[in-house]
């Protein structure tokens, strides 16, 4: 079977679960070709697994300080070149398209009535999940920007929804130590001089911090990591926890290791505000509204990190992909939730009938 798999890569979330999928694709007999869109080229890192694949420019939108500017957005995005992509991109030799909200490939497919299966976190707001900063625009843009045919939710709980647990991509031979005192912090969306001068007082914690820094830098108790897959991977899982941006993939990740979080959401968007929510809503994580030096020093001293182990969710789909039958998939989100092990919160597998 020939597949085409979009990746939305505004941000590096996407890019982790295509990755988790991508592994289990290869032990397989299907031909996947990926695209990329939402980002330049020349700012992807460790993309070594996708072999040859492609990147268009897409629909991203553009921040400032941890909030949407949408006027900048507006101007940044190349509306004609989008629509003109999807009128190219050739969609006929494959058999089936698969998207994690990326909408060129989506609406590719879409237009030429060709079988799409979206996979991905947004998918999981075709149901009634936590909701924060919901209004009719975001939600016309969750329903629409990168339509599926049939659709795969992902989230840290079912709520009683046909909704799948999440893709933790973890790579067990990073596991090592782990340091009480060592934070990791990804704040992609924030001015780096606000968190560094947030950070640099709490001179009893070791801060590493990871963004878009030409070098490696040592600064006293912030240590500056540039964006580094494996690096990434060494330091989570031998920190206590975690200070990001309140996307999904990440938290997904820190919780599979059972590492404190703490979030700060982007402003003006939806999704991050209702993770926010969902983890408020859970007791997973704590969150802030805005890069506060109280909220973090509460954070450190008194929040106990809570861990839930997700079973291989990422082999699971592809299984389900090859078998073909997928107009049903309430069977696979059953099986999936029943193996989680959720000792420090309530039961994953209550009211599984629901979901079903």
């Amino acid at each position: 079977m020939k597949v085409l798999y979009g990746v939305q890569a505004t941000g590096n979330g996407h890019i982790t679960r295509a990755r988790a999928i991508s592994a289990a694709m290869s032990k397989t007999d299907l031909q996947v070709d990926y695209l990329f869109t939402g980002r330049p080229r020349d700012k992807f890192f460790d993309m070594q697994g996708f072999g040859d694949w492609r990147c268009l420019p897409g629909m991203t939108f553009v921040t400032e300080e941890g909030k949407i500017k949408h006027l900048r957005t507006l101007g940044h995005n190349k509306v004609l070149q989008f629509f003109r992509d999807i009128r190219t991109l050739n969609v006929a030799d494959y058999d089936l398209v698969i998207t994690d909200f990326e909408p060129v490939c989506a609406w590719a497919a879409k237009r030429a009535g060709k079988t799409c299966i979206g996979i991905g976190h947004q998918y999981a707001f075709d149901y009634p999940i936590p909701l924060r900063g919901s209004n009719l625009s975001s939600r016309m843009i969750m329903r629409h920007f990168a339509p599926a045919s049939l659709s795969l939710g992902l989230h840290w709980h079912h709520f009683g929804q046909n909704i799948l647990p999440p893709i933790a991509d973890l790579d067990a031979a990073a596991a090592g130590h782990v340091d009480p005192r060592k934070i990791v912090v990804y704040l992609g969306f924030e001015s780096p001089q606000k968190v560094m001068a947030l950070l640099e007082p709490m001179e009893d914690y070791m801060f590493y911090y990871y963004g878009e820094f030409e070098r490696q830098e040592d600064r006293g108790n912030i240590q500056l990591r540039p964006l580094s897959r494996d690096g990434f991977q060494r330091d989570l899982h031998t920190c206590s926890g975690v200070i990001s941006n309140a996307g999904f993939e990440l938290a997904s990740e820190a919780i599979q290791l059972g590492k404190k979080i703490l979030v700060k959401p982007l402003q003006g968007q939806m999704e991050q505000l209702s993770n926010a929510a969902a983890l408020e809503q859970l007791g997973l994580g704590m969150t802030m509204d805005s890069l506060d030096s109280g909220t973090i020093r509460r954070w450190l001293d008194q929040w106990t990190a809570k861990q839930v182990i997700y079973p291989q969710v990422a082999d699971a789909i592809v299984d389900w992909l090859v078998q073909g039958n997928w107009q049903d998939s309430s069977s696979l989100v059953a099986d999936l939730w029943r193996q989680v092990e959720s000792p420090d919160i309530a039961d994953f597998a209550a009211d599984l009938s629901r979901a079903a």
